[in-house]
């Protein structure tokens, strides 16, 4: 009941944040959001497969086959603006979009009650919003403990940590795209588990 509320909130909210923390280069959130996209076209086909879900041991949810055609719609339609985000960008997500794309990732993770997967397949969105948890943690820290703050990265999100160190930014977005595979890998390697 109550835990279940609560799971449901904080995979949403948590979600549609970090993908909203994650864009901040060309292509960077867009791209991400792709690959976890991917993960959730074969969660949710699996899901609405009784005889795929019970061989794989994930819970047979009647219906997730439409969320199936919505997770490749995602897909189609981040190509599509990925095509015109790339860097240089000539069209920007901004905060609707990403909240939104978040948001998306979140609900269609609660549907098919996989939300720890989504914090599996989304480990770079999870690296973006940790980051900035801690440093905001550890500065106010510093600051009441010290007097001043004191920062752990150059500066947050992460992917500025690295703009800070004069990494290019499409060496930055490739390297966290790498990253988002693995982290794609990984997810999709817990399906039998």
């Amino acid at each position: 009941g109550v835990c279940g509320v609560l799971l449901t909130v904080l995979t949403i909210v948590g979600s549609s944040n970090a993908v909203n923390l994650t864009d901040g280069l060309n292509g960077l959130a867009i791209g991400c959001t792709l690959i976890v996209s991917f993960v959730f076209v074969v969660l949710t086909y699996v899901a609405g497969n009784n005889r795929a879900a019970d061989y794989l041991y994930i819970p047979f949810v009647l219906g997730a086959g439409e969320l199936t055609v919505f997770c490749a719609s995602m897909i189609g339609a981040g190509l599509g603006f990925l095509w015109y985000n790339c860097h240089p960008a000539q069209v920007f997500m901004g905060d609707t979009g990403s909240l939104a794309l978040g948001g998306a990732l979140g609900i269609v993770a609660v549907l098919i009650h996989q939300p720890f997967v989504l914090v599996i397949a989304g480990g770079v969105f999870v690296l973006e919003a940790g980051s900035v948890i801690l440093q905001t943690g550890w500065f106010r820290y510093t600051r009441k403990r010290y007097g001043t703050g004191r920062r752990i990265f150059l500066m947050a999100p992460l992917h500025h940590h690295f703009e800070m160190q004069d990494w290019k930014e499409s060496k930055i977005v490739f390297r966290f795209l790498i990253l988002a595979i693995l982290f794609a890998l990984l997810s999709l390697s817990t399906l039998k588990l």
